[in-house]
């Protein structure tokens, strides 16, 4: 599927959203977030549901609205989705809903209902977002008019490019960059990823750069080190990590930072991304502190030659509580 070419403003006299609000939601593996946006192009009424309470969006975006009660009905809708969007069928990577986005749009009585994959919502985002909304975490300036890669772990690993045409729009290019080999850089990596190439027949960075992959580093760091494993969740490794209880479950997440950092490099590198590497995704800003005295930047900028070239790219950690909603707001407007 071609990206479309997008322009990020709100019409200028809000007669786009006279009709009523226009109908968001993020959907991911675990959660629904869905929202209503007025002529201002900003997000209202954010509720969170679990996928795992309804069958499908359609029951998920009517329990919704039968919620907050919109005063006049939806007539546009954009929804982003956690996998890969390439035609009217959508199933989600990390969750069991199937449905068509079709037989969706006339379900919710909907004009309009535009379906994108997540990180291009977050994608868009990113030229909306104030310094308020984010973290430098090194680098320089960014470039004008040059690519900017996103990419960030939480139920997987997303990864997206946003790239500027030179006319005022963008691009935003969907891609399954979390599924790319994970390669190791030192021989503790190499260890842990020896161990996981035992049970999965491909170590992807998503393998060990999301929720389930830091609990994939812990059990294979424990291991590799010979000790029991004493928490079980992510979030349990991540409460140990952040209290300095647990020196293992300390080192798997600074191991995963780490190889966030040497795939996020990959990606500018190859993508030629001075306009700058954001990150985003429920995991880094739990744990910023954590993840600004990790490996992360070196890591990042370890490539020989080109260490000088990303260097200069700025890295920026998102800090808004839900940047799609922000993407996703410009679609229905």
């Amino acid at each position: 599927m071609v990206p479309p070419l997008v322009t990020l403003a709100p019409s200028a006299d809000g007669t786009a959203a006279a009709a009523g609000p226009g109908l968001i939601a993020d959907i991911g593996g675990t959660n629904a977030r869905f929202a209503l946006v007025g002529p201002d192009g900003v997000a209202h009424d954010s509720r969170t549901l679990l996928c795992a309470d309804y069958e499908g969006p359609t029951a998920a975006a009517r329990a919704y609205l039968a919620e907050v009660r919109p005063p006049a009905a939806p007539v546009r809708g954009a929804f982003c989705v956690a996998c890969p969007v390439t035609g009217d069928a959508v199933a989600l990577t990390n969750n069991p809903w199937r449905f068509s986005v079709e037989a969706t749009r006339q379900a919710l009585g909907l004009d309009r209902l535009t379906v994108v994959n997540d990180f291009v919502a977050n994608a868009l985002a990113v030229p909306l977002l104030t310094d308020a909304d984010r973290v430098r975490v090194g680098g320089g300036a960014s470039v004008p008019g040059m690519p900017v890669a996103v990419l960030g772990p939480g139920t997987g690993l997303g990864v997206a490019l946003l790239v500027p045409t030179g006319d005022g729009r963008v691009v935003p290019v969907a891609t399954e960059g979390g599924h790319v080999t994970m390669p190791a850089t030192d021989a503790r990596e190499a260890a842990v990823l020896e161990r996981l190439a035992r049970r999965f027949d491909h170590v992807s960075a998503e393998r060990v750069i999301s929720g389930a992959g830091l609990v994939n580093l812990y059990q294979a760091l424990c291991g590799v080190e010979g000790v029991e494993p004493a928490a079980g969740e992510a979030a349990e490794i991540g409460r140990r990590a952040l209290d300095g209880e647990d020196d293992v479950c300390l080192r798997a997440l600074h191991l995963m930072f780490g190889m966030l950092g040497t795939v996020a490099g990959n990606l500018a590198l190859s993508s030629g991304a001075l306009g700058g590497v954001t990150i985003m995704g429920g995991i880094v800003p739990r744990y910023l502190d954590l993840f600004r005295a990790s490996p992360f930047r070196a890591k990042f900028e370890a490539k020989g030659r080109f260490r000088d070239y990303l260097a200069a790219i700025p890295v920026d950690v998102v800090t808004h509580r839900y940047p799609a909603f922000v993407g996703l707001a410009g679609l229905v407007v």
